[in-house]
């Protein structure tokens, strides 16, 4: 409240300074080639409430009200109003010099009062200057307006696509933590002695997931580290029914890339891919140059449309379109009992 009171004082200060300046004109405007200063002092001051009233009209109510609202009809009508009384107020105040201020003497005017067109540049010069900074600074107002609304609503989407992308992501870890457990609890059963290396494998993935999930990117290599680690236990489940090659090249130290974006393409390869004479074969190759990162993944599967299957895969889509959309090309194909998955992404 306080601090409205002191903007309320400060803005009237400011008129009333800005009143004495035009004021000060008048009176130089109005005494150029007159030496009488009480009559042009006196010719100014009357001028002034017609000034003053002209501006507001503008500026308070025909500019904001009916042009800036697009009311166009009504603000000519009004102002063709305030036009035509505030001339009649001009011509009464040649008048006022003429009758009052100089008894009928033509020749004791100050020469530019004698003038309507000169008094009523006067004035008129004062609001159309006036008007034009109110225009330029409800402009500069509704620019700051527009560009508050629209840091909002990118405020809003990105929350949205954090949400999606949280949801996405509490869908992949309990259906990687499934995989994984289910595959303990086979080994557990038969007392395998790879079972103590394979908690140790899958401690090392919940560290990952725990610590680096939630990061918007992480570093390839630890990326890799953590594919690697879940490869490994698949070896133990898999054993001798399972050929798999992980080729890396090119791989840079700096490169970024979003967590977990690459697992579920290797976790549907194992869910989905199909034994041939015995042996699940899956191909992976990742590699870099200095613009992209290039996934290449292939194994056996049936002849049948598998391009959707898992909720892993399905989601993997949905994360490419939120992290790197129009910055990534996936193409999915099943043919000659071979499923391929070919992915590049823009690197951070």
């Amino acid at each position: 409240m306080k601090k409205l009171i002191l903007n309320k004082i400060g803005q009237i200060l400011l008129h009333t300074l800005f009143w004495c300046a035009v004021l000060l004109f008048y009176t130089y405007f109005f005494g150029f080639d007159s030496s009488d200063f009480n009559y042009v002092f006196s010719f100014s001051l009357f001028l002034m409430p017609i000034t003053i009233a002209t501006t507001y009209v503008a500026i308070y109510n025909l500019i904001p009200v009916y042009l800036i609202k697009k009311r166009y009809s009504r603000f000519a009508l009004y102002s063709f109003f305030t036009l035509v009384i505030s001339a009649f107020l001009i011509i009464v105040s040649v008048f006022y010099g003429l009758i009052y201020l100089s008894n009928f003497q033509y020749d004791n005017m100050a020469p530019i009062s004698r003038s309507l067109i000169f008094v009523a540049t006067a004035v008129y010069l004062i609001v159309i200057i006036v008007s034009a900074f109110k225009l330029l600074k409800l402009n500069l107002k509704h620019t700051q307006e527009a560009k508050k609304l629209e840091t909002k609503i990118l405020e809003t989407q990105l929350k949205l696509k954090e949400q999606e992308l949280n949801y996405l992501k509490m869908q992949i870890h309990p259906h990687f933590l499934f995989n994984t457990l289910n595959t303990m609890y086979g080994f557990a059963l038969k007392k395998a002695d790879e079972t103590p290396e394979m908690i140790l494998k899958l401690s090392n993935l919940l560290d990952y997931l725990l610590y680096q999930v939630d990061k918007p990117f992480v570093l390839l290599t630890d990326d890799i580290n953590h594919i690697n680690d879940y490869i490994e236990l698949e070896k133990m489940r898999f054993n001798d029914t399972l050929n798999i090659t992980f080729h890396k090249e090119h791989i840079s130290h700096d490169k970024q890339i979003a967590p977990m974006l690459l697992l579920p393409f290797i976790e549907n390869s194992f869910k989905h891919g199909t034994l041939n004479k015995g042996v699940l074969d899956i191909n992976i190759t990742l590699s870099c140059d200095a613009k992209n990162i290039y996934f290449h993944i292939e194994n056996t599967s049936k002849n049948h449309d598998t391009t959707s299957k898992g909720i892993g895969l399905e989601n993997i889509k949905k994360r490419l379109d939120l992290l790197y959309k129009n910055q990534h090309s996936l193409n999915i194909q099943n043919s000659n009992n071979r499923f391929k998955i070919d992915l590049k992404i823009e690197s951070v």
